[in-house]
């Protein structure tokens, strides 16, 4: 009886270690894109791309890139990491990218493949698909689509994906606020190409188109890529607890 009391503490402390290492950054992802702001109110960062090695540590994958977040900076968002931390909250409509960990959805295009060498979930926008960031809906932060886009509801031409504009040429889900959907804490964060180098969003990240398609290129389903998106001073915080790549990696592109 000794003897299986121990195993079983035993197996309770391995659990109880490998959900602790689990923390931050889980450790299914073998793929990491990171976005690191000046501070919390920057429209301003870089953003590098990391794979796993065969030790399980983080090395570089491409060249780091400039990146412009929301028009008022960050906030903590809802994703794998960052609900749970004290501070600004994002909420709908407030200008700010949501701070956190997140895993990678869906890639949206208007166009009917991927880049050439891409191998990822995706779907071709329609005119009938939405995205809807209306947080009195019950679907908010949910993709949808209607059965006529040729006698859409009311609320559809607010919502509506398909607007041939180059910007959302791709969108590349970032899964803020998904797992369920809270009202008014967030929707429609997405990866997608800048309208300008000067130019900052509502709360997606936005960067070149060449540098967005290599990112979309790189992305490998099997691989559970995430997204980390801090400021410095609280990724030097969380480097090590959340098992983040160093941030000497972090210097301007």
């Amino acid at each position: 009886m000794l003897a299986v009391l121990r195993l079983v503490f035993g197996l309770a402390l391995l659990q109880f270690a490998s959900s602790a290492r689990a923390a931050g950054v889980p450790n299914d992802c073998q793929q990491l894109i990171v976005a690191v702001a000046p501070d919390w109110d920057s429209m301003r960062g870089t953003l590098q791309r990391f794979e796993r090695n065969g030790t399980g540590a983080w090395q570089p994958a491409g060249p780091a890139c400039p990146v412009l977040f929301g028009k008022s900076g960050l906030a903590w968002g809802r994703g794998i990491a960052g609900q749970d931390e004290k501070g600004l909250r994002k909420t709908e409509r407030d200008g700010r990218a949501p701070a956190g960990v997140f895993r990678i959805g869906k890639i949206y295009t208007y166009d009917a493949a991927l880049p050439t060498g891409a191998d990822f979930p995706f779907h071709q926008v329609s005119k009938a698909d939405a995205w809807i960031d209306d947080p009195t809906r019950p679907d908010y932060n949910q993709f949808v689509t209607i059965d006529d886009p040729e006698n859409p509801p009311p609320w559809f031409a607010k919502e509506k994906m398909r607007h041939n504009d180059f910007a959302y040429r791709w969108l590349v889900e970032i899964r803020h606020n998904s797992d369920p959907p809270v009202p008014n804490e967030g929707s429609a964060i997405f990866f997608h190409i800048r309208r300008g180098v000067a130019r900052p969003t509502s709360g997606c990240t936005t960067m070149a188109e060449s540098n967005l398609v290599s990112l979309i290129t790189w992305l490998r389903a099997d691989r559970h890529p995430c997204y980390v998106l801090l400021p410095r001073t609280v990724y030097g915080a969380k480097e090590q607890s959340w098992n983040l790549p160093a941030l000497a990696n972090f210097d301007r592109p």
